[in-house]
């Protein structure tokens, strides 16, 4: 299993079995990204929520390659609507095995909803997402605050890699996702959501630096990692 940074909270996994999957492709939207859609081709993308920066180019990517999108059922619902046949709606603790592999979808506390035309849709529930694929499983939290029942989600799954939103105003801060980290234990710790926008400044290094007991690393857009 590879998995890629392609920046903000979003994430290309590519697995053994050459199955590629994006988990929330903010990417054209994103002025610190150059990746082109055209180099993205993923078999199945991945949501966590229906806010702009994280749907982000799931329908065009969708359309372009085929993917099959699993996010919440409202999210899509909202997306078959335009357009996109293959979906696969789940709801929170919910998991269904794919081909690849399981993904289940854990709580977060975030919102979820987009605006159309003046008019905000809702969007379902937010949620993060465990995948478990190619013998490892990765934790995505998505958008979220801390909050206590993520311990039980470190006693359920042996995480790999846990992806953190650091960003603070929108989600939790540093501090909150240091605490966050604590309750999952995972062996290795990401942080996500920084430093897109102006609200969301904060510094990774020195989040990392406050992972005492835990294996934290940042990742710039366009790194990757291979968990074997």
């Amino acid at each position: 299993m590879k998995i890629t940074y392609l920046g903000h909270s979003a994430l290309e996994v590519q697995l053994n079995d050459d199955t590629n999957l994006l988990i929330d492709p903010f990417i054209s939207g994103n002025p610190a990204v150059e990746i082109e859609l055209d180099m993205l081709h993923p078999d199945y993308i991945l949501l966590t929520h229906g806010h702009y920066d994280h749907l982000g180019d799931t329908v065009e990517l969708a359309k372009a390659n085929q993917s099959t999108v699993v996010a919440m059922m409202e999210l899509t619902k909202y997306i078959a609507k335009k357009g996109i046949k293959q979906v696969h709606g789940l709801n929170l603790g919910g998991g269904y095995d794919f081909p690849f592999g399981r993904v289940t979808l854990t709580p977060a506390l975030h919102s979820s909803g987009i605006e159309e035309e003046g008019q905000l849709i809702y969007l379902g529930e937010a949620a993060g997402i465990i995948l478990q694929a190619d013998g490892k499983t990765i934790y995505h939290a998505g958008d979220t605050a801390d909050f206590s029942d993520l311990a039980l989600i470190g006693e359920r799954y042996e995480i790999d890699i846990a992806f953190l939103p650091i960003g603070d105003n929108f989600t939790m801060g540093p501090k909150e996702a240091l605490s966050a980290a604590k309750r999952l234990h995972a062996k290795k710790v990401v942080p996500v959501h920084y430093n897109t926008f102006p609200a969301i400044q904060q510094d990774p290094d020195a989040f990392i630096a406050s992972l005492s007991d835990q294996n934290g690393i940042v990742m710039h857009i366009g790194d990757t990692i291979e968990v074997s």
